[in-house]
């Protein structure tokens, strides 16, 4: 019988990281920054990968959010949904600790 991976929920206390087996990686011939975990290629626009290099693991996703709302000088309302719905699929596809 398989056990069930319980589905952690993203919370604005949580403090992302990447797992040992995702790292971020640049491609020189395509210029761009790729995210590669075992037997796949992820392809961020700019505003993912910044998400995704705040994930220490240390910083809070409030924190996260905060700091790319003053950096986008966004609603940091506007920039909670989009974040938390970010990492929420990442999570699910086990590219994100929560």
């Amino acid at each position: 019988m398989t056990a069930l991976r319980k589905r952690a929920i993203v919370s604005l206390r949580s403090a992302p990281s990447l797992p040992g087996h995702v790292r971020i990686q640049h491609d020189p011939v395509r210029q761009a920054f790729a995210v590669l975990s075992p037997e796949k290629v992820f392809w961020p626009n700019e505003i993912s990968l910044d998400i995704l290099r705040r994930c220490d693991g240390q910083s809070t996703v409030d924190r996260i959010i905060a700091g790319l709302a003053a950096d986008y000088d966004a609603d940091p309302e506007d920039v909670a949904a989009d974040v938390i719905a970010f990492l929420q699929e990442w999570s699910d596809k086990l590219l994100v600790k929560l």
